[in-house]
């Protein structure tokens, strides 16, 4: 018995240390001298955190995760208190509501519903902004989700490890 709450704790510090991972490389300042389009090809890390969890650990990272998660990022990022949570909660909607369709998915096809799945979290991110008169639209706007697609594989199978590794169920 003590084994089994011992791996569950593991557990809970491997996925709340993925997302500590992914919330500092959504923070890493981009350098002075690089153009400023460049910050829109910064992938959403955040969200694919939350969708590999949300396919792989159904039961354990679900809407309450996303919310916590969404609304610590407001404050990290200085953004509108529920913003990201509200996005997040879609995103973990969506991955528990089709994780079984979605493992049966090959990494590739997995990454076309990354790319819709981040595009609507940026678009109800966006929303969000427009109906605060915080920004409008720009063209470059969705390529976070394009970046986030291309990413997916090596995400998923880095996190795919850390969870056989640590045997976090």
């Amino acid at each position: 018995m003590e084994a089994v709450a011992d791996s569950r704790a593991s557990g809970l510090w491997v996925i709340a240390g993925t997302f500590m991972v992914a919330m500092i490389l959504a923070i890493v300042p981009i350098p002075d001298n690089a153009p400023l389009q460049i910050a829109y090809l910064r992938p959403e890390w955040i969200v694919l955190v939350m969708i590999y969890w949300g396919i792989a650990l159904p039961h354990r990272v679900g809407v309450m995760v996303a919310c916590f998660v969404g609304l610590f990022t407001d404050v990290l990022l200085g953004s509108l208190l529920g913003q990201h949570a509200i996005g997040y909660i879609v995103v973990a909607y969506l991955a528990a509501s089709f994780y079984q369709r979605l493992r049966m998915f090959s990494v590739w096809q997995q990454s076309l519903v990354v790319f819709a799945t981040v595009g609507l979290n940026q678009l109800i991110n966006f929303w969000i902004e427009s109906i605060a008169g915080l920004t409008e639209w720009n063209t470059w706007y969705l390529l976070a989700s394009v970046m986030s697609a291309l990413l997916w594989p090596w995400v998923f199978l880095l996190l795919r490890y850390l969870r056989r590794r640590f045997n976090v169920s």
